[in-house]
C-alpha cells in the first residue's frame, strides 16, 4: 500500500520562505491600503472643503499672525493670521483640476494621435511621430514652462502648458499598442470574413490598448500636479484668494526661518498625494501585465 506523501516534504519548501512571502503579501496591500485612503481623503477634501476644513481660507486673525501649529491651529498660521490646514484643504481643489484635466487632455489628444499612427502607418505614422519626437526632446517642465509664460498666469492656461507637456508620452504608448495588437491572429481573422477596417479598430483594437493608456495616466497624474505646483511656484499659475498648493509653497518661502510650517505642511500634502498615486499606479501596473499575473 502506497503511503500518502506530504507535498510540503517532498518539496521541502523552508517554512520561513512561506512566511516571508505572506509578509511581504501583506506589507504591499498595506501600502496600497494606506495609500488609497490619503487619495480619497485629498479628493474628499476637495470636493467638500467647507466641512472638512475648521476656518475659512479668507479669514484673517491678527492675534495668530505666524502662530505655530497647536491644538487650535494643527498646521499653524500664516503672515496674515490665516490656518494654513485650511488654506492647505482649500488648495488642493486647483491642483487635483490642474492634474485630473491636463492628465484627461493629454490622454486623449496623445492617445488619438497614437492610435492613428500606429494603425494607419506609412507616411502618417512618419509625420505624426516626428512630430512627437521634436516633443519629446524638450524635457515636460521647461515645455509647460515655456507655454505658460506665453499664455500668461490662469488656471486654463496652466491646463494646457501641463497638458502639452503629456501628449507625447501618451502618444508613444498607444503606437506601440496599435503596432502590437494589429498584428495578432484574432486582428487578423476579421480581416479574413471581410470585416470593416473602422469596424477592427473600434470593437478589437482599441478596447485592448487601453489597459497601458490608464496605468500612464495614474502615474501621469502625480507628474501633472508636480509640474502644475512648480510653475504655480513661479508665479505662472492661479491669482486668486485661495492659492493652490505651490502658491503657498512659494508664499512660504520668504519665512522659512521663522514660521517653515507655512511651506512644510503643502510640500508634505503635494509629497504625499503624488507619492500614493504613484503606489497605486504601480499597483494596476502589475495588475495590467501579463508576465506578472
Amino acid at each position: 500500500m502506497k503511503e500518502i506523501v506530504n507535498v510540503e516534504t517532498t518539496l521541502r519548501v523552508p517554512k520561513w520562505t512561506l512566511k516571508k512571502r505572506k509578509t511581504n503579501f501583506s506589507i504591499s496591500n498595506l501600502f496600497l491600503y494606506t495609500s488609497t485612503v490619503i487619495v480619497l481623503f485629498i479628493i474628499a477634501c476637495a470636493i467638500f472643503p467647507k466641512w472638512i476644513a475648521p476656518f475659512s481660507p479668507t479669514y484673517m486673525n491678527a492675534e495668530y499672525i505666524l502662530s505655530k501649529p497647536s491644538a487650535n491651529h494643527w498646521f499653524g498660521t500664516d503672515y496674515f493670521g490665516r490656518d494654513v490646514f485650511s488654506l492647505v484643504i482649500y488648495g488642493s481643489q486647483d491642483s487635483l483640476i490642474i492634474g485630473v484635466t491636463s492628465v484627461l487632455i493629454g490622454g486623449i489628444i496623445g492617445g488619438s494621435i497614437g492610435a492613428l499612427a500606429g494603425y494607419i502607418g506609412g507616411f502618417v505614422d512618419v509625420i505624426l511621430m516626428r512630430v512627437i519626437d521634436i516633443l519629446m526632446t524638450i524635457p515636460g517642465i521647461l515645455l509647460a514652462l515655456a507655454i505658460a509664460a506665453a499664455l500668461g498666469p490662469s488656471l486654463f492656461n496652466i491646463v494646457l502648458a501641463v497638458a502639452a507637456s503629456a501628449i507625447p508620452g501618451y502618444a508613444r504608448v498607444m503606437r506601440g499598442q496599435m503596432m502590437s495588437i494589429k498584428k495578432r491572429k484574432f486582428v487578423a481573422a476579421s480581416r479574413s470574413i471581410g470585416t470593416p477596417s473602422w469596424r477592427i479598430f473600434l470593437w478589437h483594437i482599441l478596447p485592448n490598448s487601453w489597459s497601458p493608456l490608464l496605468v500612464l495616466g495614474t502615474i501621469g497624474l502625480g507628474t501633472s500636479i508636480l509640474i502644475g505646483s512648480g510653475l504655480s511656484f513661479l508665479g505662472l499659475g492661479t491669482i486668486k484668494e485661495i492659492p493652490d498648493w505651490g502658491a503657498l509653497l512659494s508664499q512660504g518661502r520668504g519665512y522659512l526661518t521663522v514660521a517653515w510650517w507655512i511651506s512644510t505642511f503643502p510640500g508634505l500634502a503635494i509629497t504625499l498625494f503624488v507619492l500614493s498615486i504613484n503606489i497605486i499606479g504601480d499597483k494596476l501596473r502589475d495588475s495590467f501585465d501579463p508576465k506578472t499575473r
